[in-house]
């Protein structure tokens, strides 16, 4: 999988630990109530405004628009303001450290590491940073409605599509599978302009779990070099 669907989806994660109230999104709702809806929005905003962390078990499925499919699985921790860890650990070794200002991506048994400004990334993990309190679902989204044409990995959840206003030009949509009584979020989905789509499915989450600074700080290991842009 390109680096690329990463940071996308680290963004958009970012998003929901904010809470202000700007009412600018169009909101589509059918054949669902604009109540519901809203009341969906506000219960993902609201709990992650107040949330300092996270960990959890992942799943991340990569399909390409020729067909090719690539399944990996890792744990994943975040912390406020703005830091990540994703540590793959199927098929392969490889790490994502994002520590409020910088990403690094290494590969295990490689000789060199890469480092991004956040800024300046479009690496899907980066919409997940939407659960740090780095935006607003209503500001920063020209368009947000409940679908029932998209299969929820948990029955009765439901399912948020969002249309950025600005984003990476990689990035087209996201999906956002929530529980309409905790307003837990299950899954990610990143649709990218290329047809590409990468899911991002939780488990095992653990809310308000806060990591040691340690964890994101990158040191690459011995003979390792650092390339930046």
């Amino acid at each position: 999988m390109k680096r690329t669907g990463i940071i996308i989806t680290l963004y958009f994660l970012m998003l929901a630990f904010v809470g202000a109230s700007t009412r600018s999104a169009i909101i589509l709702c059918t054949p669902c109530s604009p109540d519901e809806l809203n009341a969906i929005i506000d219960g993902l905003q609201k709990k992650y405004s107040r949330m300092n962390g996270l960990a959890a078990d992942f799943v991340q499925v990569y399909q390409g628009a020729d067909g090719r499919t690539l399944r990996e699985s890792g744990r994943v921790l975040l912390k406020r303001p703005g830091k990540a860890r994703w540590e793959y650990a199927s098929p392969e070794r490889k790490i994502f450290v994002a520590d409020g200002k910088n990403i690094f991506f290494y590969v295990y048994g490689e000789r060199q590491a890469s480092k991004a400004s956040i800024k300046e990334s479009a690496d899907p993990q980066i919409p997940f940073l939407f659960l740090l309190g780095r935006g607003n679902l209503r500001r920063d989204f020209s368009r947000l409605e409940l679908l029932n044409d998209e299969r929820a990995v948990e029955a009765g959840n439901k399912i948020l599509r969002l249309i950025p206003k600005k984003a990476p030009e990689e990035f087209r949509k996201l999906l956002v599978e929530v529980n309409p009584v905790t307003f837990q979020v299950k899954r990610l989905v990143i649709y990218e302009r290329s047809g590409a789509r990468m899911d991002f499915i939780l488990h095992n989450t653990q809310e308000n779990y806060v990591a040691a600074d340690a964890e994101f700080r990158f040191t690459p290991p011995p003979g390792v070099t650092i390339k930046e842009p």
